[in-house]
């Protein structure tokens, strides 16, 4: 994998309680911390996060992924790619997944937000996402159609 085309992008790090988020300018110099997204029903999310879309002009996703140490996904992991491929499906944007294994703990340690509960820990991990996103990719992806009979998440592409 090598860096994507550059393009105006959402990360989002997605919490049970919040969604981090970060944005960056249409030729991915400047990746800027957003406002943490406290987290409601899929409906309340999208009432946020559609206009800010729009006003971003925001044209492909990146949602982190936490693996374990092994690389393998945790419950967790299965959550966010589940949330991810329902955002960029209701959204109609391309969509990529980074590994985002030890990302909060980086991030507190690089702004000093040990035990944060604002949510910018959790939006200084999502910028720490897009900067690896834009360093390495991979390319966003349309995510097909919910195939019927299939559980969320399964038989999408893997990334």
């Amino acid at each position: 994998m090598g860096a994507p085309k550059p393009r105006s992008v959402l990360a989002l790090d997605v919490g049970r309680k919040r969604i981090g988020l970060a944005g960056c300018d249409a030729l991915g110099l400047t990746v800027t911390p957003l406002r943490a997204l406290q987290r409601g029903k899929f409906p309340a999310d999208l009432a946020v996060l559609e206009p800010l879309v729009a006003q971003r002009r925001i044209s492909a996703l990146v949602v982190g992924l936490p693996l374990d140490a092994s690389q393998q996904p945790t419950a967790q992991a299965l959550h966010c790619r589940r949330y991810g491929e329902r955002l960029a499906r209701t959204l109609d944007l391309p969509l990529a997944f980074v590994n985002e294994f030890a990302s909060s703990w980086a991030a507190a340690e690089r702004h000093g937000l040990q035990g944060d509960r604002s949510g910018a820990l959790d939006s200084a991990a999502a910028a720490m996402l897009l900067e690896q996103w834009l360093a390495e990719g991979p390319e966003p992806a349309p995510v097909p159609a919910a195939t019927p009979g299939l559980g969320p998440g399964e038989g999408a592409q893997a990334s």
